[in-house]
């Protein structure tokens, strides 16, 4: 499920928020890695973990993106 909501960000800009759906074993794992680390919430670590993937200063290895596949592979996806 994705959808769109308007938040307001410090003065003027505005920022669009979408809403998707993870599986709960999924936010689960999250739950338990974020705990302790000062992360408010898993759409937080969500959105931090996707911006530093996305934004191309590290490239994953052959070996990572097989990692990668088998674990998402492993949630269902």
């Amino acid at each position: 499920m994705i959808g769109m909501k308007r938040a307001k960000k410090s003065g003027d800009n505005k920022v669009e928020y979408g809403t998707i759906s993870l599986p709960s074993p999924l936010i689960e794992k999250i739950q338990k890695r974020i705990k302790g680390t000062g992360m408010p919430s898993v759409s937080a670590y969500v959105g931090f973990v996707l911006r530093q993937v996305l934004s191309g200063e590290k490239g994953f290895s052959e070996k990572e993106m097989k990692e990668i596949r088998e674990k998402l592979k492993a949630l269902g996806y």
